[in-house]
């Protein structure tokens, strides 16, 4: 663990979720041998990061270290980059020219955006994997190099692959290590730091104080999807330090600098029929949306109610103004009924049978209704429930509620629940 604290030290690495001191590991564990490493995950991640620390502890780390975009290079021209050319092997190759492999023998190349390399330069790659030798183009002459491969995509290659665009040898001989970089909205702990390390960064680029959140500012940031990761995290953290004079943020402040933090689409629906994964956080999202719900299902039953029995009601204005506390009238024998749970049967507003109504106007002080209303009873009202429900397997549990199950295994102990 201290190996892989010192690793984040030294590369600026932000975070302590399991996902991404996973990848660490395997990065510091795989460094050390020549071993062709693969990874994998979404734009913005910090995969290069990754081809670094694995160069840097390896016995390759005096030697050269290159990163080349395959993506970035037109398919007429990345073979003589990757291989070299001689003079005249096509229109504008005036002398020889040596590429990567012959320049960087030794070291490490990182090929980035792997998938968008053409097929033709694929086969060349693929051979210089198996035997270390490759032609330059225009060349009859076989050379050699020793050179450690760490390529990296953001594409699915199995689905390349079906589609003829990938070959498939070339696949597991890249990928003879895997490594999946985690994405930002899987690390949702880490968000928070990640921001404030750049807004501290950027405080002494610009010579002003730091910017601070909010608490709600600050849910609005870790609730956000982050399609563009680390990247995108960067850029808003630039962007509010540079066009706000205030240091303080509030949400109102948030939502008007960068509009597109409020796209969270919950509650959602995954299309397996389960709720999508949510963290913690969002239970408590999911619960006020269903009490909104049943809030408003009960207000339109009572109106409805008001409406086809001709009840005498005080003006809405009058309502409004009336304190928690103050005496109300009860006009019906059962009162209790306005208190039923949204779940229950609903009143037929069609049945003609008549509501019997007390002839009085007796004064009476409001029922108090013993319910906690803490957020932290909600929510373990809810685990105890899902559990419950699911026979105590909390797999299921966890899919019902709409998190991890490492949460919902947090949740439990925090709760004392076993």
């Amino acid at each position: 663990m201290s190996n892989i604290q010192s690793i984040k030290q030294r590369f600026g690495i932000i975070g302590n979720s399991p996902a991404l001191e996973n990848a660490l590991g395997t990065a510091i564990r795989v460094a050390a041998t020549d071993l062709t490493v693969l990874i994998t995950g979404e734009s913005g991640v910090g995969k290069e990061v990754f081809s670094k620390i694995i160069h840097s502890l390896s016995a390759r780390k005096h030697n050269s270290f290159i990163a080349v975009n395959c993506g970035a290079i037109p398919e007429g021209t990345i073979n003589s980059e990757l291989f070299g050319h001689k003079k005249g092997a096509f229109t504008g190759a005036t002398g020889d020219r040596k590429g990567y492999f012959e320049t960087v023998n030794g070291g490490t190349i990182f090929l980035d955006e792997i998938g968008e390399m053409p097929l033709e330069t694929q086969a060349f790659l693929l051979r210089v994997l198996e035997s270390g030798e490759f032609i330059p183009v225009g060349s009859s002459e076989t050379k050699t190099t020793d050179v450690r491969i760490v390529a990296a995509t953001n594409v699915d290659l199995q689905e390349k692959i079906k589609a003829g665009k990938f070959r498939e040898d070339l696949f597991y001989r890249l990928s003879t290590v895997p490594i999946q970089v985690p994405a930002l909205r899987e690390r949702q702990d880490d968000i928070f730091l990640l921001f404030r390390k750049f807004t501290v960064d950027f405080a002494e680029k610009y010579r002003t104080s730091p910017i601070r959140l909010d608490e709600k500012a600050r849910l609005l940031l870790e609730n956000y999807t982050w399609p563009g990761n680390i990247r995108e995290l960067k850029n808003v953290a630039e962007q509010i330090s540079v066009l706000t004079e205030e240091r303080l943020i509030s949400a109102e402040d948030f939502v008007r600098l960068v509009p597109t933090i409020l796209k969270r689409n919950l509650p959602a629906v995954a299309s397996n029929g389960h709720s999508a994964p949510m963290e913690e956080r969002e239970i408590m999202y999911k619960f006020l949306y269903d009490m909104k719900n049943d809030l408003s299902d009960l207000k339109a039953l009572v109106f409805e109610l008001i409406r086809t029995n001709d009840l005498n009601v005080p003006d809405v204005k009058h309502l409004k103004q009336l304190q928690p506390g103050m005496p109300v009238v009860d006009r019906r024998s059962n009162y209790e009924d306005f208190n039923r749970r949204a779940e229950e049967p609903t009143i037929d507003i069609n049945d003609s049978s008549p509501i019997i109504l007390e002839n009085t106007t007796e004064v009476r002080e409001p029922e108090v209704v013993e319910e906690s209303l803490s957020l932290e009873d909600m929510e373990r009202e809810m685990i105890q429930k899902a559990l419950k429900k699911h026979k105590n397997r909390r797999k299921d549990a966890a899919l019902e509620l709409g998190i991890s199950e490492r949460t919902l295994y947090r949740k439990i102990k925090q709760y004392k629940m076993i």
